[in-house]
C-alpha cells in the first residue's frame, strides 16, 4: 500500500499493520479460515445496529419520555454478539496484542514452534473449560426458559448466554486453523521460515525468569503467596514469548487454578511446602462464565466499539486532512509549524477519537512525508508523531477512561471531565517544548522554503475545518457534561455524527465503511479478549490471596499515603514497560481500589464528589500509562509509526524521539499529582 493509498484509507494502512495473515497455503486451514472470515464479515455489521439501537433510544425517551428497556438489552446482545464472535477473527488474522521485544527477532519457523505450544499448553484448556462450563450456563437458563427480569424486556435470554459455547466453539475452529497452518509450515520447513533466531533464545529468557520466581518465593512465608508470587511472574514470564497476551492471561490462570488444585488435595507434599486451602477446582474456576456474561451485558462497555467506530469513521472521512492542508497556511512562517500544526491535530482528533494506532497512522502519513522534505529533525518528527497520536487515550472520550470507570466502579462522565485539564495540560507542554526547541535549535525544525505569511482567508479556512469536527465533539461530550445523555448514549450519537460528516465531506463509500466496521470488529475483539483473558487470571489471583499480599506488601513499605501513591505509579509506570494500558487497567487498578480508600487522603471533592481521591488516583493512573504507548518493548504508538514512516526514520530516531515527550508527559503527571484540583474541580461543577 502506497503512501497516495494509506491516505486515501488511513483506516485500512491501520489495519494492514494490525493484521498477520499467516503465508501458508494448506487447504484445510485455508478454509476454516474463511469459514471464520466470513462469519465475522456477517457479524460486524451488528455494530451498524447498535448505533441505530442507541440512537432509537434516545429520539424516543426525548419524544415520549419513557425508557424503553428492551433497546438496552437489544443493545446489549448486539455488544455481546460483536465481541465475543470478534475474538475468533482476531485470532485468525492474528491481530492480538502480544510483546514483540523477543518475538519480533525469532525465525517464523520459531514463532510457529511457541504458537503451537501456546495453543495447546494455554488456550485449549481455556477453550474446553468454556464450552463445558459455558454450555451447562446456556442450559440451565434454557431450562426455565430465562427471560428479562423487566416485563417489557426480551424475551429467551438464554439465546443471548448461548452466544458464549458457540463463541469458544468458532474459536477452537480458529485455533485449530492455526494449528494447521503451523504443522504443515514445520513439516514443509520453508526456507524463509529459517531467517532470524532460534527458540533458544527464549529458552535462556524463561531460564532467568525461573531463577528470579524462585528466589523472589523465599521473600513470602505461606504456600498460597508464593504461588501469587510464581503466577505474577509466570505471566510475565510467559508474555516475552510473543504468545498473544490475551490467551497467555488465560492460560496462565486455567493453569494456576490446577496448581492450586494440588496444593489443596496434598498431592504436592513432596514440595516441603504446606497444604493450602484456596477451594480452587474446575467447578468453582466454572464461575467466570457468570463474570463473562456480565462483561458482556456491561451497559458502559457498549461504548467501546462506538467510540471506536467514531474514531476510525473520522479518520476516513477526511478531517484532518483538511484541518492539516488549512493550519499549515495559519502556521506556515512559524519556525517548528508543521510540527505545531500535528499537535494541534493530534489534540482535536484526541477530542473526537480513542484509537491511538489509527491516530498515530494517520498523522505519521499525513505529516512525515512533508517534514522529510522540510528538512526537519527525523527524531524530533517522529517524537512528534507519536505523542500526538498518544492523546486520544486521554482526552475525552477515551476508551482506557470508559473502562478504568467499569472496573473503579466511578461514573464515566466524572472520569472524561476529570481527564479534560490533564488532556489539555499535555497538549499546551508538547506545543511548548516544539516552539522552544525549534528557536533554540534552527536545523530541527526549520521554517519552510517560500512560505508566507497567513492571512483572513487561511484564518477562515481554519475555521471551516475545525468546526465541524468541534461541533461533533462539543455534542457527545457536551451531552455527557450536561447529563443530557448517558456515556453509551454519546457514544451512538457520535458514531452516527461522524458518519454523516463523512457523508457531508463525500469521503463515505460502501468500502469505507465496511474497513471502519472491519477495523471496529477487529480491535474491540482484541480488547474484549484481553478482557475474557484478566477475568480468568484474575478470579484466581485473588482466590489465591492476591489482594491481600498486594495490600500487605505495599503496607509494609512504612510509607505515608502520599508516598504510597507515588509508590503505586512508580511501580504502574515501570509496568508500562512490559504491560500494556489494557492489561494494567483490568488486573492491577481494581487491586489498588481498598488501598487508596484506606489511606485516607484528603482531595478536596468541593462537596459534589463522592470520592475524590480515588478519582484523582485513577487519573493520575491514566497519564503514567499514556506513557506506556510510548516506552519500548511494548510501546504501541511506535510499532504502528514504525510502519507508515518514512525509509528515512528509523527505529532508533523514533526511540530517541519519543524520550523529551515521555519526560513531558511525566511532568504533566507531577503537576496533577501537585494540584488534585485539576483532575476533581470540573466534575464537581459540571451538574
Amino acid at each position: 500500500m502506497d503512501r497516495q493509498e494509506q491516505l486515501d484509507d488511513p483506516v485500512q494502512a491501520y489495519e494492514e499493520i494490525l493484521e498477520h495473515p499467516d503465508r501458508d497455503t494448506q487447504g484445510l486451514a485455508l478454509g476454516l479460515d474463511k469459514t471464520v472470515k466470513t462469519i465475522g464479515h456477517v457479524v460486524m455489521w451488528a455494530n451498524v445496529a447498535l448505533v441505530a439501537a442507541i440512537v432509537s433510544q434516545v429520539l424516543l425517551r426525548y419524544l415520549f419520555n419513557q425508557n424503553y428497556p428492551m433497546l438496552d438489552e437489544i443493545q446489549w446482545h448486539f455488544y455481546g454478539l460483536v465481541t465475543m464472535i470478534g475474538i475468533s477473527y482476531a485470532l485468525v488474522t492474528d491481530s492480538h496484542v502480544r510483546v514483540d521485544l523477543l518475538h519480533m527477532q525469532l525465525s517464523r519457523r520459531a514463532q510457529r514452534v511457541i504458537e503451537v505450544i501456546g495453543i495447546s499448553a494455554l488456550l485449549v484448556p481455556f477453550i474446553y473449560l468454556m464450552i463445558d462450563q459455558g454450555y451447562d450456563y446456556f442450559y440451565d437458563s434454557f431450562r426455565v426458559n430465562e427471560r428479562s427480569s423487566s416485563p417489557t424486556g426480551l424475551p429467551m435470554r438464554w439465546a443471548f448466554k448461548a452466544v458464549i459455547p458457540l463463541s469458544f466453539i468458532l474459536l477452537a475452529i480458529a485455533a485449530a486453523a492455526r494449528l494447521i497452518h503451523d504443522v504443515h509450515a514445520l513439516w514443509v520447513n520453508y526456507e524463509e521460515e529459517r531467517e532470524g533466531k532460534g527458540i533458544r533464545l527464549i529458552l535462556w529468557a524463561l531460564a532467568a525468569f525461573v531463577l528470579v520466581t524462585v528466589a523472589l518465593t523465599f521473600v513470602v512465608e505461606t504456600t498460597e503467596e508464593k504461588l501469587v508470587i510464581a503466577m505474577f511472574l509466570t505471566f510475565i514470564a510467559l508474555l516475552f514469548t510473543g504468545f498473544p497476551v490475551a490467551w497467555t492471561l488465560a492460560g496462565v490462570g486455567v493453569a494456576y487454578c490446577g496448581v492450586a488444585y494440588l496444593f489443596d488435595s496434598g498431592a504436592m507434599n513432596w514440595t516441603g511446602l504446606e497444604e493450602t486451602l484456596t477451594g480452587l477446582d474446575y467447578l468453582t474456576l466454572g464461575a467466570v462464565v457468570n463474570r463473562i456474561y456480565a462483561t458482556m451485558s456491561n451497559a458502559v462497555l457498549v461504548a467501546l466499539p462506538m467510540f471506536i467506530f467514531m474514531g476510525l469513521m473520522l479518520d476516513e472521512s477526511g478531517v484532518a486532512e483538511r484541518l492539516m492542508t488549512s493550519m499549515q497556511k495559519l502556521f506556515g512562517t512559524v519556525r517548528g509549524g508543521l510540527a505545531i500544526t500535528v499537535t494541534m491535530i493530534g489534540i482535536i482528533l484526541a477530542a473526537s477519537t480513542g484509537i491511538i494506532g489509527a491516530s498515530v497512522v494517520l498523522l505519521g502519513v499525513l505529516s512525515l512525508p512533508s517534514m522529510m522534505e522540510q528538512k526537519y529533525s527525523p527524531s524530533l518528527a517522529a517524537g512528534v508523531v507519536s505523542a500526538s497520536g498518544t492523546l486520544g487515550i486521554l482526552i475525552p472520550p477515551s476508551i482506557m477512561l470508559v473502562i478504568m470507570a467499569d472496573q473503579m466502579a466511578l461514573s464515566v462522565g466524572d472520569l472524561f471531565m476529570a481527564a479534560v485539564f490533564p488532556g489539555v495540560i499535555l497538549g499546551f507542554l508538547y506545543l511548548t517544548y516544539i516552539f522552544i526547541i525549534a528557536l533554540v535549535k534552527r536545523d530541527v525544525a526549520p521554517v519552510p522554503v517560500g512560505a508566507v505569511r497567513p492571512d483572513w482567508a487561511a484564518v477562515k479556512d481554519v475555521g471551516v475545518a475545525v468546526l465541524p469536527t468541534l461541533a461533533l465533539i462539543l455534542a457527545v461530550l457536551g451531552s455527557i457534561f450536561a447529563g443530557l445523555a448517558t456515556p453509551t448514549e454519546a457514544s451512538g450519537i457520535g458514531a452516527l455524527g461522524a458518519t454523516l460528516l463523512a457523508l457531508g465531506y463525500r469521503k463515505l463509500s460502501l468500502q469505507k465503511l465496511m474497513n471502519v466496521l472491519k477495523s471496529t470488529f477487529n480491535t474491540t475483539a482484541y480488547i474484549f479478549a484481553i478482557f475474557l483473558g484478566a477475568t480468568v487470571f484474575s478470579y484466581v489471583l485473588r482466590e489465591l490471596g492476591g489482594d491481600e499480599l498486594i495490600e500487605h506488601m505495599i503496607a509494609s513499605t512504612g510509607f505515608g499515603p502520599t508516598e504510597t501513591v507515588l509508590f503505586i505509579l512508580f511501580i504502574v509506570f515501570l509496568l508500562g514497560f512490559v504491560l500494556d494500558w489494557i492489561e494494567i487497567s483490568l488486573i492491577v487498578l481494581p487491586l489498588m481500589r481498598p488501598i487508596i480508600n484506606g489511606l485516607g487522603l484528603d482531595i478536596p471533592g468541593f462537596g459534589a464528589i463522592d470520592e475524590p481521591a480515588l478519582l484523582w488516583f485513577v487519573i493520575l493512573v491514566a497519564v503514567t500509562l499514556q506513557t506506556s504507548f510510548l516506552t519500548p518493548p511494548v510501546g504501541f504508538a511506535l510499532f504502528y509509526l514504525k510502519g507508515v514512516c518514512p525509509p528515512e526514520i528509523t527505529l532508533m530516531h523514533i526511540y530517541k524521539g519519543i524520550i523529551p515527550f515521555v519526560l513531558l508527559q511525566l511532568t504533566g503527571l507531577a503537576m496533577v499529582f501537585a494540584w488534585p484540583q485539576l483532575a476533581t474541580w470540573l466534575p464537581s461543577v459540571a451538574y
